[in-house]
């Protein structure tokens, strides 16, 4: 169980579910040392409780700022000396100072082939452009929202009638597919940010993203 993984959410933890299946099967090297919640009611909370993760909530409704909040979770975070620290679905805009903290070993998977569409609504963005295909990235969280190294893709066509709702589901299926293949290369010692720039094995990722294909 070498390794220390912290998985923070907000909501349902479908991603947080793919990470603790491929943990559990073996596929990922290390462990998950804690989920943490800044919503009570996330369901994903239950998700961990389920296997016996530890669990926290940090509520942000009861800090007076951005900047106290995320100053208690790195206090929580940091209990658990993690080598990794794993954004999934965690829905808050985070301070320079916390993504400093964990410069190198902060990762974020965002529903869309970044850089496009960086923030919210990304399906129902994809659409109104008329973009032919759609997806997701696995990224290294920086200042910038959304802005970080990207180093893994997965697409998906869009199709003639599609619905926000039903490219989210599409979108979210290879979500589930990368996510853990991420990580696992990421315990691995195979992915690295060097420089700003993300690495696997060495080489630099730079305009060669891998990318899954639907």
């Amino acid at each position: 169980m070498s390794g220390s993984i912290v998985i923070l959410i907000s909501g349902s933890g479908s991603n947080l579910q793919a990470i603790i299946d491929a943990v559990d099967a073996g596929e990922i090297t290390g462990h998950i040392s804690a989920v943490i919640s800044n919503r009570p009611e996330a369901f994903g909370l239950e998700r961990a409780k389920n296997v016996g993760i530890h669990t926290e909530v940090i509520d942000h409704t009861g800090y007076k700022s951005r900047e106290i909040f995320d100053l208690n979770l790195i206090r929580k975070i940091d209990e658990f000396e993690p080598d990794l620290v794993i954004l999934a679905g965690f829905m808050r805009i985070l301070t320079p100072d916390f993504v400093r903290r964990y410069s190198g070993k902060l990762i974020n998977i965002h529903p869309s082939l970044l850089p496009k569409y960086q923030g919210l609504h990304t399906h129902k963005r994809a659409i109104e452009a008329g973009d032919s295909e759609h997806g997701a990235s696995v990224h290294f969280v920086t200042e910038e929202l959304d802005g970080g190294p990207v180093f893994m893709q997965a697409s998906v066509p869009v199709l003639s009638g599609d619905t926000p709702e039903a490219l989210a589901q599409r979108v979210l299926i290879q979500e589930h597919k990368i996510f853990p293949i991420a990580v696992k290369w990421f315990m691995q010692g195979r992915v690295q940010l060097q420089n700003g720039t993300p690495h696997l094995d060495g080489v630099s990722l730079e305009g060669n993203i891998p990318r899954l294909t639907l």
